[in-house]
């Protein structure tokens, strides 16, 4: 199974505040033990919204950031391959998070979904696509 792990962001974080050496440090230890494990797959910071944009549907109604609803906002992520949300969790305990919010969300597999075969076909060529580009 694969999970979202949604790292909240905060003041600091809107502010642009990067993470100090000490921070990385650390955040680096335990992402060194994901990968030695073989779970996370991916994870990133993202820029404040002060940076970025929403589209509303249908009206794809452009809103420049930044958002002031700080509780609707996403710092950084991580992709992470676990047998269970239960061994998501534990693993999370072990983050070195003085302080927040993270959420974990379950990502929708293909196998999820009923489809056409036409469809599926479609969706597994893009999915080989963007992993040979490395994606």
């Amino acid at each position: 199974m694969r999970f979202m792990i949604l790292v909240k962001g905060d003041k600091r974080s809107e502010a642009g505040v990067l993470p100090t050496d000490a921070e990385l440090a650390e955040m680096g230890k335990f992402n060194d033990e994901l990968v030695k494990a073989g779970v996370m797959l991916a994870g990133e910071g993202l820029h404040p919204t002060s940076r970025g944009a929403r589209v509303r549907f249908p009206q794809k109604q452009v809103i420049d950031g930044p958002f002031t609803e700080s509780k609707e906002i996403v710092a950084g992520y991580w992709v992470w391959q676990v047998k269970s949300l239960e061994e998501a969790v534990e693993w999370l305990k072990r983050a070195p998070f003085p302080e927040g919010e993270v959420e974990i969300r379950q990502i929708f597999e293909l196998t999820d979904f009923e489809m056409s075969a036409e469809t599926r076909e479609r969706f597994e060529k893009q999915d080989a696509a963007i992993k040979a580009k490395g994606h």
